[in-house]
C-alpha cells in the first residue's frame, strides 16, 4: 500500500515511516521539510497521489491557543479535501487519551476538533488516543516548574514509548478503517508527581516535586483519571525501566 505519513519527518512519523517501509508499504513522509505544507497546502495533492492511506501524526508548532486550535483545523480540512480528491479509503489521525475530557486546555479543544472533522469528513477513518510518551515527560516537569519546585498534579498516567506508539499506528494503518477511536496506553500506571520524582532522581536533578491537586496540565486541572486510557485500550509492552536504558545506550 501507498501510506502517506503527514509530519513523516518528527518522532512517531519518522519512525512510522521506517515501521511500514519494513513491512513492505511504500511509506511516504509528508512534511514541510519533504515539500508538503498542510497549512498552505503547498504540495499536498501531489504527494497524495495514489495514496490508499493517509497518517497524519503531525503537530502544532505553537500551543497557544488560538495558534493550535488554527493550526489543527486549517490542516486537517486541507488534508481531508485532498484525501477525498484522491480517492484515499482511510484516513489515520493520531490524537492524545483524555482529548474529551479537558476541555479547559486549548490543546485539547484544538484535537477534538480535528477529531470532529475527520469523522464528519464521509472517509473511513481511524482515531488512535494514545498516552503520553515517556520523551515527553520532561517537558511536563519543565513546564510544572516553579524554580526549584515542580507542582504536579497526583493522578495517574499511563506513560508509553515513543516506539510503542509508532507501532500501534502502523498496525491500525494497514489494516480496515475502525471507525471508532482506538486507544493505546502504557504497561505501567504511575502517580504523576511519583513519576517527576522518579525522573528527577534519575537524572540527579535537585528540583523538589509538590504534589499538588490543582497544579496545571497545559493550562487545565486533572481528575483521577483524566490522562489514563478505558477499559479495552490495547496495551504496549515497554516498561520505564525498559525504556530509561535504552535512552542511555542510545546517548
Amino acid at each position: 500500500m501507498k501510506i502517506v505519513v503527514i509530519g513523516g519527518s518528527g518522532l512517531i512519523g519518522s519512525k512510522l515511516v521506517q515501521s511500514l517501509g519494513a513491512q513492505g508499504h511504500e511509506a511516504v513522509p509528508a512534511s514541510p521539510k519533504t515539500g508538503v505544507n498542510t497549512l498552505t497546502g503547498d504540495g499536498v495533492a501531489e504527494a497524495l497521489v495514489g495514496a490508499d492511506v493517509v497518517v497524519d501524526v503531525s503537530n502544532s508548532p505553537s500551543f497557544e491557543d488560538a495558534a493550535v486550535l488554527n493550526f489543527f483545523e486549517t490542516s486537517t480540512r486541507t488534508l481531508l479535501a485532498a484525501a477525498t480528491d484522491a480517492g484515499v479509503g482511510h484516513y489515520v489521525a493520531l490524537s492524545v487519551v483524555g482529548s474529551d475530557r479537558l476541555p479547559d486546555s486549548g490543546y485539547m479543544r484544538a484535537k477534538v476538533a480535528q477529531e470532529k472533522l475527520i469523522v464528519a469528513s464521509g472517509i473511513p477513518y481511524s482515531l488512535v488516543h494514545a498516552t503520553q510518551f515517556f520523551e515527553f515527560v520532561q517537558g511536563i516537569i519543565d513546564a510544572a516548574t516553579d524554580g526549584d519546585t515542580v507542582h504536579l498534579a497526583p493522578v495517574l498516567i499511563q506513560p508509553m514509548a515513543a516506539d510503542d506508539v509508532a507501532a500501534e499506528v502502523a498496525e491500525v494503518a494497514v489494516n480496515a478503517p475502525t471507525n471508532a477511536l482506538v486507544e493505546v496506553g502504557g504497561p505501567e500506571r504511575f502517580r504523576l508527581d511519583e513519576l517527576g520524582r522518579t525522573i528527577l532522581a534519575a537524572q540527579q536533578d535537585a528540583r523538589s516535586v509538590v504534589a499538588d491537586p490543582d497544579a496545571r496540565y497545559f493550562g487545565t486541572t486533572l481528575g483521577e483519571h483524566s490522562l489514563v486510557p478505558g477499559d479495552g485500550a490495547r496495551i504496549a509492552g515497554t516498561r520505564l525501566d525498559e525504556w530509561r536504558t535504552r535512552a542511555t545506550r542510545g546517548k
